[in-house]
């Protein structure tokens, strides 16, 4: 992002700072009239003949600016995988605080383990309570792996949408 000073452009195309047309003026008295609002002039593109320059707000631009890294860091970030833990026996209650949990984790751009530690004969009914939850979160992720039961747990993971 471009902005006051730094514009090389002889003439440029100005929008005010509520979206109004300004017109081509040159780059000086674009300058000189956003120093008069107190506001910075930012460069929108370079590819056009004369480049397109708006009136923004005294560090607003850098703010925005700012976000926008911010943004692109967070998306070339990998997303983790957070484990939560439950048992076949689980109550109502317990269950939906869970399903929430993984919810938030979910819009949060996070993987979900989904692991049901289970002890003798309880491997259906945690593959039925893991089914329930796929189903339930189906909104808000898919199945990256299908249920696996293996020795003392059954787990899955949800990645998100």
């Amino acid at each position: 992002m471009i902005m006051n000073e730094k514009i090389k452009a002889s003439e440029v195309h100005v929008t005010g700072i509520q979206g109004e047309d300004l017109g081509v003026m040159s780059t000086k008295e674009a300058l000189l009239l956003a120093k008069q609002l107190k506001v910075d002039l930012v460069c929108t593109s370079l590819m056009s003949s004369p480049p397109p320059c708006k009136l923004v707000g005294a560090g607003q631009a850098k703010q925005e600016a700012m976000q926008e890294k911010q943004q692109a860091r967070k998306r070339e970030q990998a997303p983790k995988t957070k484990e939560l833990r439950l048992t076949p026996h689980i109550e109502d209650h317990d269950l939906e605080t869970k399903r929430q949990q993984a919810v938030r984790i979910l819009q949060g751009g996070d993987a979900v383990q989904l692991v049901v530690k289970i002890s003798g004969k309880e491997g259906a009914q945690a593959k039925a309570l893991l089914e329930d939850l796929v189903k339930d979160l189906s909104a808000y992720g898919r199945k990256q792996t299908g249920i696996q039961l293996s020795g003392k747990q059954a787990s899955v993971q949800l990645d998100p949408l």
